[in-house]
């Protein structure tokens, strides 16, 4: 049955090669975004810290929308995300932002607290996109 599952994704990516975008921002060893077939898969990205949360958020959505514009696709486009939150207190006050930025209906989405973001971040966000 995975293997099922995992098929349409296999034989949307085959043939296609891959491109892996670059950013000169990136903190550590990784691509900013890989374009796979159809599918882009964009890193986690933070927002401005030293601000308030929901700035933080909004500044956070911002570098992802960004990514996706060099590529010509938007948040429409996003099928999955993943949110990375230091303090799950503010699961509520992510949800709102990110409601009033992502187009209804929403992509899949997994949320999950963590001990620590890299440069000293409150939440982080992955998403991964589909060109239509």
């Amino acid at each position: 049955m995975r293997i099922w599952i995992l098929l349409p994704l296999l034989v949307g990516c085959a043939g296609s090669p891959t491109r892996h975008v670059e950013d000169a921002g990136a903190i550590g060893p990784y691509s900013s975004a890989v374009v796979a077939g159809d599918f882009v898969f964009v890193a986690g990205k933070i927002g401005e810290r030293g601000s308030s949360f929901e700035h933080e958020v909004e500044t956070c959505i911002d570098a992802v929308e960004r990514t996706l514009a060099d590529l010509d696709l938007n948040l429409g486009d996003v099928v999955e995300t993943r949110v990375y939150l230091l303090d799950m207190e503010r699961y509520g006050d992510f949800n709102a932002i990110y409601a009033k930025r992502f187009p209804d209906p929403y992509p899949a989405r997994t949320c999950v607290a963590v001990a620590g973001l890299p440069g000293g971040a409150r939440v982080e966000l992955q998403v991964a996109a589909r060109r239509r």
